[in-house]
Formats: structure tokens, sequence, C-alpha cells
């Protein structure tokens, strides 16, 4: 008789530590792909603009300046207003979304619920066929009356169909039925099931739906553009839009020797550019390590079937 062969634990291991490493390696690749050029970017923002005119792009300048940031430095107080505006607008805006698509999608996962069907197809329908930015613009600027107001940059981002189907997908696989004909039984209104038992089982997919609704309202600049003039509900974006615009009507003006020359030369225009993407993307960096563990959570929505 042949004898089987005996593969112990120690062999298994060893035949996937090659693959595993391999993996790693490709991973530790990538992340470092992602993160150097944003180190990159702050490094150009502090380097000298003559450096930059003589040497090009360097990882490691000769000479360091705050130019660049003491330029933005000096509009400060629109600055710390501008920002005011925009975390205002994306804190609101995010609690807005999130409660809109969640009862939205709550309402819609329900199978007991007749109209599902409808409401879904509704959904579908406004997302596939946008009314476009015309319309848009006359419903917030004619019948709702916010020209210059904080809400004209809340308000058109406030419900989001996309969000409303990763929520239906992450109920309709993740929170048991069973646990909710209990709440029923035991006399549970349908708002304090979702309130009590719900939110706090699905709190993963919130999660990835708010960073996605936080990441467009703190980048969005389109809306104030359309919306606003006043510089009091001015966010963020769209000042260092505007700060971006003047640099580039500076450097024209140096280059065809206009009567700005002298002011055009104390401004560090290619390291504000870099300086602009640094304060636009930093913030909203720095939060994104407290949302990973759900954000990773919430994009295996409808991966594994049980």
């Amino acid at each position: 008789m042949r004898k089987k062969k005996h593969i112990s634990a120690v062999d298994i291991r060893s035949f996937s530590a090659g693959p595993n490493f391999c993996f790693n390696v490709l991973l530790a690749i990538f992340a470092l792909s992602c993160i150097v050029p944003f180190f990159f970017i702050i490094i150009l923002s502090l380097t000298n603009e003559t450096d930059i005119t003589k040497y090009g792009y360097q990882f490691w300048p000769k000479h360091w300046t705050l130019a660049s940031y003491q330029y933005l430095s000096s509009m400060g107080t629109q600055v710390l207003r501008s920002l005011g505006v925009t975390v205002f607008v994306t804190v609101v805006g995010t609690i807005m979304n999130s409660l809109f698509s969640s009862t939205y999608a709550y309402a819609i996962s329900r199978r007991d619920f007749a109209y599902a069907r409808f409401f879904t197809i509704f959904a579908l329908i406004s997302m596939l066929f946008a009314p476009g930015m015309v319309p848009t613009y006359l419903v917030v600027t004619q019948m709702l009356g916010l020209r210059d107001n904080v809400w004209a940059l809340i308000l058109p981002m406030c419900f989001g169909v996309y969000n409303v189907l990763i929520m239906r997908t992450y109920f309709k696989t993740s929170i048991p039925e069973s646990i909710l004909e209990s709440a029923r039984i035991d006399g549970a209104t349908e708002l304090k099931i979702f309130r009590s038992i719900v939110v706090p089982l699905a709190i993963p997919g919130i999660a990835t739906i708010s960073l996605f609704t936080c990441l467009g309202y703190w980048n969005d600049w389109f809306n104030a553009m359309l919306y606003t003039t006043n510089e009091n509900v001015m966010p963020l974006q769209y000042l260092l839009v505007r700060i971006q615009n003047n640099i580039q009507m500076l450097t024209q003006q140096m280059q065809q020797g206009g009567s700005t020359i002298a002011a055009g030369q104390q401004v560090p225009t290619e390291g504000m550019r870099f300086a602009i993407v640094v304060v636009a993307t930093l913030p909203i960096a720095l939060t994104y390590p407290f949302f990973q563990k759900y954000f990773v959570k919430g994009m295996t929505i409808g991966g594994v079937k049980g």
C-alpha cells in the first residue's frame, strides 16, 4: 500500500509565506505611492521660490521658507471666516445627508413596506436623469431664495441616492429581521426600532456614507461660485480658488511687464499653489484615520453572503 504523505502545519505556513511576503511588498509600494506625493507637495510648499525656479522640484531643497503660508496668513480674517463656513457646511450637511439617506434607505429596505418598489425606482430615476444646472439654479435662487445664503451650500447636496443604495443594501444584508420582529412584538414603534436597534447596528454603513458626504462638502466650491458673492458665506475651497486665480493673474502681469511686477515678485507663485493644496487637503486627511475601520467594513457591504 502507498503511504499517504502527511502535510504538517509548518509546511502550510512555509508554503504561504512566499505569496504573503510578495503581497505585503506590493501593498507597501502602493501605500508609499499614495503617501509620498502628498509629503512632496508639503516640501514644495516650504521651498524657496528661487530654488524652484533654478533647480526645479526637489525632495530636499537648499533653502526652506514659510513665505507661501505667510501670504495665506496675511488674509487671516477671511481665511478663518471661510474655514468656519466650510466646517459648518461640512458638519451640518453631513449630518443631514446621513439622516435623510439612512431613513429613506431603511424604509425601502423593509419587506412589509407597500411602496418600497415605487420609492426605489423613484430614487434611481432621480439619479439617472438629473435635472441639470439651470433648473437647479432657478430652484435654489428663485423659488427658495437662497442667494448669498449658507443654506445654498448645504441643501443641494443634503440627499444622496448613491448613499441610499449603499444603506439599503446594508440594511437588507446586515440587520437580522428576527431582531426587528422581536422589538415589534414587545411593542416598540418603528421610530424607536430605528433609533435604538437599527442605528447602533448600522454604524459602519453610516460612517461610510458620512465619509463620502464629508469629502463632497469639504471639496465643494462649485456651488459657492454659483450661489454666493458675499464673502461672509464664502467657503474655504472657493476662497482658495480665487487666490489661485489671483496668482495666475499676477504671473501673467509679470510676464507681460505690467505695472504690478514689484507686487507680483513678492508673491511665491509656485509655492502658493502647493500651499493651497496642503491647506485644502490636510484637515480632511487627518480625519480619515478615525473613520478607517468603519470605512473598510462598510465598503464590504453585500460582499459576503451568509
